[in-house]
């Protein structure tokens, strides 16, 4: 059983890396088949990377003070080998996969099973909640403001459900994985709305330092690149049909940003993101899937 177990798991890790491969390389050979001129800086693109990064490490904090309000606690290293590593899973078809990971890598860290569950539905609609909100403040114009702002209510009362009592109760006896489920206190909320609204501004900042990475031309706004951003970002969430929102993200953020720099630079600058925070993602990673590695080969010798 062991050996099969670990046959399994490098058979995931085997498949995980074609399916992340795959994206790179399709990102990497769509930015070169633009046919834009582009002005590489590497220190601004140093710059965007690090900022990429910087912005996961605020966005784990958005879990971990969720977790907290649960009384369930995880080290640093932990919270951050269970994000990254659950966070590979939006390359995989289908869009289960991070929650899934996120809440079986959890509980095996010792996280109730319904906190762990709980937790990764929070985030994501607080995630979604948040980046409406973002757009509806800073891209007045991509769509109307009452239309996203009443999109971000809705998102957000689906997290606020865990906040209720009345509810909670209802759901627990409903779902018996649940079971045990508490409401979330208002601080914990609270925590965790701004950690993920700072997140959105942590993209934002890595679009815009991207922009002179690239030399695009004329100035981009802070506002315009991280409401385009986080509008991108939630298309793609939200197409059920593509990993990790490939093609619908590009294609959201060039409208966005069209009208403010061409479509040309649009464009580069589009390709020129997905490329660059994969990598970060990766790079960020790569620590925590080797050590992931090492541990089940010891589990299952």
């Amino acid at each position: 059983m062991k050996w099969a177990r670990w046959i399994g798991q490098g058979l995931l890790v085997v498949g995980l890396g074609w399916f992340v491969g795959g994206a790179l390389r399709h990102q990497w050979a769509s930015f070169q088949s633009a046919d834009l001129e582009v002005v590489i800086a590497p220190g601004w693109l140093l710059v965007s990377g690090g900022l990429a990064v910087l912005t996961f490490g605020v966005l784990i904090q958005s879990w971990r003070v969720t977790l907290l309000g649960w009384n369930e606690r995880l080290r640093g290293r932990e919270l951050a080998e269970v994000w990254f590593l659950a966070n590979l899973g939006r390359y995989l078809p289908g869009k289960v996969w991070s929650i899934a990971g996120m809440i079986v890598l959890a509980t095996r860290k010792g996280v109730a099973a319904w906190a762990a569950s709980a937790a990764a539905v929070v985030i994501q609609a607080l995630g979604l909640a948040t980046a409406i909100a973002v757009a509806a403040a800073t891209l007045p114009r991509a769509a109307s403001g009452w239309s996203l702002v009443g999109a971000a209510l809705l998102a957000g009362a689906g997290a606020m459900v865990f906040t209720s009592a009345r509810l909670i109760d209802w759901i627990a006896r409903k779902l018996p994985r649940l079971a045990g489920l508490r409401p979330l206190p208002l601080r914990a909320l609270a925590g965790a709305v701004g950690f993920s609204v700072l997140g959105w501004i942590g993209y934002g900042a890595s679009l815009w330092a991207l922009s002179f990475g690239l030399g695009i031309p004329g100035p981009l706004a802070f506002g315009v690149a991280t409401g385009g951003f986080a509008l991108a970002y939630t298309a793609g969430l939200l197409a059920l049909f593509a990993p990790g929102g490939i093609v619908v993200r590009e294609g959201v953020l060039v409208a966005v940003l069209a009208p403010h720099l061409g479509a040309g630079p649009a464009l580069a600058l589009s390709l020129g993101s997905r490329v660059v925070l994969t990598v970060a993602e990766l790079l960020a990673a790569t620590p925590f899937v080797y050590s992931w590695i090492r541990s089940e080969s010891r589990a299952a010798g």
